[in-house]
């Protein structure tokens, strides 16, 4: 862990590196950037996604359910659980990082089909 900052009173904000991601066929995808940890719980309620890029140009990052990850203890990565078009497609950014709020966390949910998770 490298970083952590208080994106509001019930979540924590953890920039992390070296947790890699692949896709359910294996392909390699990025890394995981950060993780939204709820304070009161200790778990993991989302994770964003650094996808793409070249010697660290033209990034995107894609803000995922946590849910929707699953841990791979034979190859030390994560696999997302849905298919790549469906994530490229949903929420992301590549500079300037919408304030995780509420709302913004109830898009993400909606747009995966997950249950929405009360961060406020």
């Amino acid at each position: 862990m490298t970083e952590i900052s208080e994106t509001n009173p019930k979540l924590v904000e953890a920039d992390i590196s070296g947790l890699k991601v692949r896709t359910r066929d294996g392909d390699n995808l990025g890394h995981i950037k950060a993780m939204m940890v709820d304070k009161r719980s200790g778990h993991a309620t989302y994770a964003v996604l650094s996808l793409g890029g070249f010697l660290g140009m033209n990034k995107s990052y894609y803000p995922v359910p946590f849910s929707l990850l699953a841990y791979d203890a034979t190859q030390d990565d994560y696999v997302v659980t849905i298919d790549r078009r469906l994530l490229e497609g949903g929420p992301s950014w590549s500079n300037n990082a919408p304030e995780f709020d509420q709302s913004y966390a109830d898009r993400v949910s909606s747009y995966y089909g997950t249950a929405p998770t009360a961060i406020s």
